[in-house]
């Protein structure tokens, strides 16, 4: 394979899975490591790519979202993996927030076999989907509901948020920086995330790799700060040794 191809075919995967490892790549191409870390070092001198510790990843724009109808679809199977890992770690009778984003959606459609949950989110989605549950209370969060996900945000959200202490804050994150930071989108989103972590006995941090090297340009917190990251393959070595710095549990989906 010519070098200009396999650069074109990098690039694809790292669109396609947002973090790619060297290892992965020299196995996908069957070349050797060096010839690898020689293209993602022309890549990354041409400002295609962000070189990383371990692999590389695409520079994503930090100031919008991809489209909520695109993400619905996006790693759909990796994520309802993730969700049928994180509902076997709720037990019945629990209390929980489950928080915006597509993966959260999928964890409230994996808890339906629970009984007896009690939810508070500030999810329309999850809230429409968990009411098919006779058994389970589902308290939604006030404020304002954005109307291109049904997300509900604002002061107000975080205010009620903090009116309650529950056993688990089950939250997604649109990225987490090689530094262990974790990003999104949207300042007001961000503020009830945190209130969720605040005011939660333990933290599920559920999301795929893609959001591994993702860029995003507000700052939620940091992965030491939740309890289990539940994802679909092993995270760079970067936030792996943040998080066993801070004794955060991986759960590889």
């Amino acid at each position: 394979m010519k070098q200009s191809q396999r650069h074109q075919k990098i690039l694809n995967l790292l669109n396609q899975h947002g973090f790619v490892s060297t290892e992965e790549m020299v196995a996908q191409f069957d070349v050797s490591p060096q010839t690898i870390r020689r293209d993602l070092n022309e890549l990354a001198e041409q400002e295609k790519i962000i070189r990383h510790h371990g692999g590389a990843a695409l520079p994503n724009s930090s100031t919008s979202n991809t489209a909520y109808s695109t993400r619905k679809v996006m790693q759909l199977t990796e994520k309802e993996r993730i969700a049928a890992q994180v509902a076997a770690r709720i037990p019945d009778g629990a209390s929980l927030f489950i928080d915006i984003g597509t993966t959260t959606e999928a964890i409230a459609r994996a808890l339906l076999n629970h009984k007896d949950l009690r939810v508070v989110t500030n999810n329309l989605n999850v809230a429409m989907t968990l009411t098919e549950k006779d058994d389970f209370k589902v308290i939604i969060a006030g404020g304002e509901i954005r109307n291109r996900d049904g997300g509900i945000i604002g002061e107000a959200t975080r205010d009620f948020i903090g009116q309650f202490r529950m056993d688990f804050g089950i939250i997604g994150i649109s990225g987490i920086d090689m530094t262990g930071a974790l990003l999104d989108f949207d300042y007001q989103e961000v503020r009830v995330a945190q209130s969720i972590i605040q005011h939660s006995r333990q933290v599920f941090l559920a999301t795929d790799h893609t959001k591994f090297g993702r860029n995003a340009m507000v700052n939620l917190g940091n992965i030491s700060q939740v309890d289990v990251l539940f994802t679909d393959q092993q995270p760079p070595e970067e936030i792996v040794r943040i998080m066993q710095q801070g004794q955060v549990e991986c759960c590889i989906c």
